[in-house]
């Protein structure tokens, strides 16, 4: 019932906007708003933090062109390929007991815990897909070229390893409270998982999950609220060629109070509805995206050839087949966020006495979110050729490629990036949420307090133009990534011993279906 209410007044929103589309003449020049005074002193620490996280090192070209490659970017997908060969490839062998796991065929409604394996992925997969796997896609193919999609893919492969082991370490070392709710995540394992194998580091444990935690904190107000909410309003105003005096402010405020029936209810009221909304609107995407491969369907082999050579030849792009990886590699690492160690927040509040049976379900995160969502808005821009056509980018090339087989898909597709954005919204307030808690040891004033204040920034976002704040959560987001990766580093010993007791009580049917099928 829950998520019909949040689906129907979305499209109302998106709706009202449509019917009220009107054209206003533009104000004559005035002085610089409150905003934009904010905005342009908090500039220069938002391009150090930017400067700082996202570093680059030229690996090719010419002075004049060179290649520039995130060196986060590489932290990212070095770890991703260390756990992948470390774990010998259990982000394959690992792939089909996932999906059993999903399917519900394990569960056991006894364990400690609050949401099933299913919610506790759509909770996940809600996180991470956004935006990113709209705009961010057409901007990776406009620089990189159809090769891009290939490393993309690739590097999803990898990154589904890296879910795996952060996400297992998440139910590992959660906290379960007294009256039946959990906090877990990076902040615990770095902490209590450090502290209970290396006890001499444990004050180097407790540093990362602070610094993990501020981070998750300021990163969720910035990109899980403003920019989401931001984005939203502006695609929607976008294609209805909208002004309305405050269309901002009445946005922010219903797209808050949408959120704030969902965040205010924990996990639970989470997991419930994107267990309803993930599949809905990955599916509405998905479908929208084969009618238009469908509609395009003697140019799809040629796509997939454009994507395999580009991957090795990337004639005529810049950086050539560096450049294609790197953009590749890069749409990857900022969509499925696989190391980050963002998604074992909410995996740690799987229902499950098997914390390893988690890292199993973790895995097909960003499988779903960069193998098929990112792959499918890849293939819908090169098989329309709109990476070649240009004159767009971001989400609106992405809006152009769909336009090419009906006028009316632009508008279908705001309500998906409406979707998508909200999705994001309400899971990054769970995550900050619990890294507030975190910080100040459980306190519920806290847990609430900060979805409260989270969910105001969502309407400031979408009436202050404060790019700058939004370019610090950016940056505060991949910090994430350096404390969890070193903790992660640090306790995959710990992982490997429980898989390999966990996969031998799989075979011995120690550990057997719920459903009376096969174990393996």
């Amino acid at each position: 019932m829950l998520i019909r209410f949040v689906m129907i007044a979305l499209l109302w929103l998106g709706a009202g906007f449509v019917a009220q589309a009107q054209d206003i003449a533009a104000a004559p020049a005035a002085a610089p708003t409150l905003a934009e005074k904010v905005d342009a002193a908090v500039r220069p620490v938002a391009d150090a933090v930017s400067g700082f996280i996202f570093v680059s090192v030229r690996v090719g070209g010419t002075d004049e062109a060179p290649i520039m490659f995130p060196l986060i970017v590489g932290w990212l997908i070095l770890a991703a390929l260390i756990f992948t060969f470390y774990f010998r490839f259990i982000n394959i062998r690992g792939f089909k007991h996932g999906l059993d796991l999903i399917r519900g065929r394990y569960s056991d409604p006894t364990s400690a815990g609050e949401v099933s394996h299913f919610r506790a992925l759509t909770s996940a997969v809600s996180g991470t897909v956004g935006l990113g796997n709209i705009a961010g896609v057409a901007i990776a193919i406009t620089i990189g070229g159809p090769g891009a999609t290939f490393w993309m893919i690739l590097a999803g492969l990898l990154g589904m390893s890296s879910k795996f082991v952060e996400c297992s370490l998440g139910v590992m070392y959660r906290l379960e409270k007294p009256d039946g709710t959990i906090s877990g995540g990076p902040m615990y394992y770095l902490s209590r998982g450090i502290a209970a194998n290396y006890p001499k580091a444990a004050g180097f444990g407790m540093v990362l999950a602070v610094v993990f935690a501020v981070c998750t904190m300021l990163g969720a107000i910035g990109a899980g609220a403003m920019f989401q909410a931001n984005q939203a309003y502006a695609q929607l105003a976008n294609v209805t060629n909208s002004s309305i005096p405050n269309g901002g402010l009445w946005f922010g405020l219903i797209y808050a109070a949408l959120g704030g029936v969902v965040v205010i209810g924990g996990i639970t009221r989470i997991g419930s509805v994107t267990a309803r909304l993930v599949p809905a609107m990955a599916a509405l995407y998905l479908l929208g995206a084969l009618f238009v491969i469908f509609t395009n369907l003697p140019q799809l082999p040629g796509a997939f050839l454009a994507i395999w050579d580009g991957a090795f030849t990337a004639d005529g792009v810049a950086g050539g087949v560096i450049g294609a990886m790197i953009q590749g590699f890069r749409r990857a690492s900022f969509s499925n966020e696989a190391g980050l160690g963002s998604a074992a927040i909410a995996h740690s509040a799987v229902k499950t006495k098997e914390p390893l049976s988690e890292g199993f379900v973790a895995l097909w995160e960003p499988f779903i979110d960069t193998v098929v969502i990112c792959t499918m808005t890849a293939l819908v821009i090169i098989i329309t050729n709109q990476h070649i056509v240009g004159g767009a980018d971001g989400v609106q090339l992405t809006s152009n490629a769909f336009g090419t087989v009906a006028a009316w898909f632009p508008y279908a597709l705001v309500f998906i990036v409406l979707l998508f954005a909200f999705s994001t919204t309400i899971t990054w307030a769970y995550y900050g949420a619990k890294a507030a808690s975190f910080l100040f040891k459980e306190s519920k004033v806290a847990l609430y307090g900060f979805k409260f204040f989270y969910l105001s920034m969502a309407v400031v976002g979408c009436t202050m133009p404060l790019a700058s704040i939004v370019d610090i959560a950016d940056g505060l987001l991949f910090i994430m990534a350096i404390p969890n990766l070193i903790g992660v580093y640090m306790l995959m010993p710990v992982v490997k011993r429980e898989l390999k007791s966990y996969l031998a009580r799989l075979k011995s049917g120690e550990i057997a279906r719920t459903d009376g099928g096969p174990a393996l």
